[in-house]
């Protein structure tokens, strides 16, 4: 099933209520984080009002998650004028895989303008290379193409503090959304694993995304092509701390992201 498909499938009006997970999205033995947080932003955004965009958002991997049935918890934490906190969990078997807090807002005048933004300095695409067919490969990374050129490849043994590139859906024809741009940005390996001359665990524990302006302003689609450059803030003790920004192909920043991870290598 499409990214979409599933996102779409999310009913509006219930605070609480069962989503079947689709397979063939799989992350190691789990099921893929991006899309398990586009989940939990479209079961809060569906219980907030339009005109209040998602400014922020805080994702905690609390637990693996799987395909098959999910049960989403929705609660509006305070609705203001302006701005409203939500809470989202993905819940299985009784006990809790995904807990997000969602903070949306609307735009309003304000005497504070400052809008100069981190330029792009990622690479033209023809100076990268797709991500090698490997067993190491995770089955949900098959939905997207990669172009790579900034830093290494995972598991190249080459300790390089900046990784990225080029990105976007195979098969996503749909203008891009904060649903499927999660899903493009977590489709990245963690920046860490160039680190590591062999195939070892590492997995989120934190994500924070923040998006500047209303994405749903944007005329881009989800199957053109996104920049990503993430750098390592500090990694040791088998953690890691990156930050990154993604522009669009013209170089407009549209998002910023950090995250904790973990890394068992």
């Amino acid at each position: 099933m499409q990214f979409s498909q599933t996102l779409s499938s999310i009913a509006i009006d219930q605070a609480e209520q069962t989503l079947e997970l689709p397979s063939g999205w799989a992350q190691g033995r789990a099921f893929f984080g991006g899309f398990g947080a586009a989940v939990a932003y479209q079961h809060g955004a569906n219980g907030v009002a339009s005109s209040q965009h998602l400014r922020a958002m805080t994702v905690s991997f609390v637990a693996p998650l799987a395909p098959g049935p999910t049960t989403l918890v929705r609660r509006i934490l305070r609705e203001g004028k302006n701005v409203t906190q939500v809470s989202v969990e993905l819940i299985q078997d009784q006990q809790v895989g995904l807990s997000a807090l969602l903070t949306f807002g609307q735009s309003r005048p304000s005497a504070v303008v400052v809008t100069e933004t981190p330029s792009s300095h990622v690479p033209p695409r023809e100076a990268g290379q797709g991500m090698p067919e490997s067993s190491v490969v995770p089955e949900f990374a098959r939905h997207y193409e990669y172009c790579l050129n900034l830093g290494a490849m995972p598991f190249s043994n080459q300790p390089k503090r900046e990784f990225g590139g080029w990105m976007r859906y195979r098969d996503e024809p749909q203008p891009i959304t904060i649903g499927l741009m999660l899903g493009l940005v977590d489709a990245w390996p963690p920046a860490v694993l160039p680190h590591l001359s062999q195939p070892a665990p590492a997995s989120s524990l934190t994500w924070t995304i923040e998006f500047p302006e209303p994405l749903a302003e944007s005329s881009k689609l989800a199957t053109d092509w996104w920049q990503y450059a993430a750098y390592i803030d500090y990694a040791a003790d088998g953690y890691g701390h990156t930050q990154a920004q993604i522009w669009d192909a013209d170089g407009k920043l549209v998002a910023i992201s950090r995250q904790t991870i973990t890394v068992f290598g």
